[in-house]
């Protein structure tokens, strides 16, 4: 499995956790991390993911990204490495208000075949981030990330993209109804055989239908 962090992925994590699995049989990948930013830290995707989900079910396994590896691109290597090793059954991702997918902020590459890379944060992503709580001021967010590829998340035999509340609306709209594009990442999801999309009345409010 893969996993997702964030503000919109809390209520799904709370009941993912409390499903009659066998935990102890399930390897969880992480999606990404902030790089340079130390676990400690309230907005640590380490530390949300350890508390949120390891601490509470102990499954077999967690490969987590190191953001504060001495070598970034390493890391990526690293942990690359052992994820194409194995097959994923399930990505659980979400939706950024700017239209990421992981952080693969527009416009995102689509043709590298690297599973882990290290991005560019723009703007529209760090203000989110502040945002929902996890950072004071935008001087506060990490300039970059390594982030799950494109190619990688759609190497998943299945996707459940959870995406709730209004600020989402314009994203999800750009994602299920324009053409597959960069400049709105999520919206590669069309091309996967296997998407769950799951919204609220609140970020589905600007489809068609």
């Amino acid at each position: 499995m893969i996993a997702a962090t964030g503000a919109s992925q809390l209520e799904f994590l709370d009941a993912l956790v409390r499903e009659p699995v066998d935990w102890a049989k399930v390897t969880f990948f992480h999606l990404d991390e902030y790089v340079g930013l130390a676990e400690s830290h309230n907005a640590s995707f380490r530390r949300y993911l350890k508390e949120r989900i390891v601490s509470r079910i102990q499954p077999r396994a967690f490969d987590f990204v190191d953001g504060e590896a001495g070598d970034v691109y390493n890391e990526c290597r690293r942990v690359g490495q052992i994820i194409t090793q194995q097959t994923i059954d399930v990505a659980f991702v979400g939706i950024g208000e700017n239209g990421h997918l992981a952080f693969n902020d527009p416009p995102a590459d689509f043709d590298t075949d690297e599973p882990y890379i290290v991005v560019n944060l723009d703007e529209a992503c760090r203000r989110q981030q502040v945002g929902e709580g996890w950072f004071k001021g935008i001087d506060e967010v990490p300039a970059q990330a390594i982030s799950m590829s494109i190619a990688e998340i759609l190497r998943s035999r299945e996707v459940l993209c959870i995406v709730p509340d209004r600020r989402k609306a314009a994203a999800v709209k750009a994602a299920v109804e324009l053409n597959v594009n960069p400049m709105h990442p999520a919206s590669i999801l069309q091309t996967h055989e296997r998407v769950t999309l799951y919204l609220d009345p609140a970020s589905s409010s600007l489809l068609k239908s």
